[in-house]
């Protein structure tokens, strides 16, 4: 059972991200693994839902934003893919398995695997170390990061796309399945950035606009000098601080870099915004974190 130090919580309440190596063992990184390649056999993906997942602000808006398929998606398993894996007739050019960028937003809820991982006693202690009074898990992912087509994901705060009043509430569970390195992609982060607020909101937007979501404010340009990389081993867990800047570069290896990642958010005096492009529905309110 990996064991928190106060020394850690610290570390991670000063820099805003803490790695815990070999959190998670490698039997349950397989056993997430063997899980996610069932569901992708799986998959059938309807054409008109064949999305194509960007970070690009404007890709974003208009590939996602019109896009029912992504809205509708935090209480459900869906699929999204990497830019140019499928020709004009919506049919794969490459593998499917090899193709899918992430699958998202109700691992946690709807598959037995994961949810079993996402509410395993080591993570609910490790909530409770963290003095969470009312967890909640709002949305997971598994994030594949294909060898040579893994697209980078341009510095960001995860409050930005999961806004709440106060800020500060909520929480990112990273947890490496592979190996995550410089070559595959592995995060980087600017240390302590996760002290001054945010600096844009990806909102739904008013009924009638051309798409469904829209940016206020901008990403400020950040200095590559300022980002350290965090290199992490088959099993490792990073905490990552709502508002952390953070980034991933294009994986231009021959590995994956296959994840699992959750997000939690303290309950206890939060509201939850209505702008947020993710909302609880009444098939699925936000479960508990701690069971």
């Amino acid at each position: 059972m990996a064991f928190v130090t106060q020394q850690q919580i610290q570390k991670f309440r000063k820099d805003g991200f803490l790695v815990l190596e070999h959190f998670f063992t490698a039997e349950e990184c397989d056993s997430m693994r063997n899980q996610i390649q069932r569901i992708i056999a799986e998959m059938e993906v309807p054409p008109h839902c064949r999305t194509e997942f960007s970070t690009k602000e404007e890709e974003q808006i208009q590939v996602q934003g019109s896009s029912d398929y992504f809205l509708t998606s935090g209480d459900k398993i869906r699929f999204f893919f990497e830019k140019g894996v499928l020709d004009q007739r919506g049919d794969f050019i490459i593998p499917k398995e090899k193709s899918i960028s992430k699958i998202g937003h109700a691992l946690h809820a709807h598959d037995p695997v994961f949810k079993q991982i996402t509410h395993s006693s080591k993570v609910q202690e490790l909530g409770r170390k963290l003095g969470l009074e009312r967890p909640v898990v709002v949305q997971s992912m598994y994030i594949f990061k294909q060898p040579g087509i893994g697209g980078e994901v341009t510095p960001h705060q995860d409050a930005t796309f999961l806004h709440t009043e106060p800020l500060g509430r909520i929480l990112g569970f990273w947890i490496a399945l592979e190996d995550a390195t410089q070559e595959n992609g592995c995060l980087w982060f600017i240390p302590g950035s996760h002290t001054s607020g945010i600096n844009r909101r990806m909102v739904r937007a008013a009924s009638g606009s051309s798409s469904c979501v829209e940016f206020v404010g901008s990403e400020p340009l950040y200095d590559d000098s300022q980002f350290i990389p965090l290199p992490v081993s088959k099993g490792g867990l990073i905490l990552i601080h709502g508002e952390v800047v953070h980034k991933s570069e294009l994986n231009s290896s021959e590995s994956s870099r296959h994840v699992f990642t959750f997000h939690v958010m303290e309950a206890k005096d939060t509201s939850w915004s209505k702008d947020n492009w993710l909302q609880p529905t009444p098939e699925l309110p936000f479960p508990s974190l701690y069971t």
